[in-house]
């Protein structure tokens, strides 16, 4: 399994216009094949910062998602509204 954390840090007048894209868009990521969930979270102290959080198979499926025409049709309007770069992490889970 690999866990997906997206940040991203909106123009603060941008952020509406993001989440209706997300709400668009939040069932057809989660029924792409690979994904198992997918959620969004805001930062408790900065309204304009959010993250995604997602559940892929593999490396493989979050890649074929990655290269989709669904993830081009949603990366491209939302990076738009950014007001820094968004900053991606991929973990697996930690076997203690």
């Amino acid at each position: 399994m690999l866990i997906r954390v997206v940040r991203m840090t909106f123009q603060e007048d941008k952020v509406e216009a993001f989440l209706e894209i997300f709400k668009s868009s939040r069932d057809k990521i989660s029924a792409f094949p690979g994904c198992r969930s997918v959620e969004l979270l805001q930062d408790y102290h900065l309204p304009h910062v959010y993250s995604t959080y997602s559940h892929w198979d593999s490396d493989e499926a979050l890649n074929n998602y990655r290269k989709s025409e669904l993830f081009g049709s949603v990366w491209k309007p939302t990076k738009a509204l950014f007001a820094e770069p968004a900053q991606a992490f991929s973990f697996k889970p930690a076997i203690l």
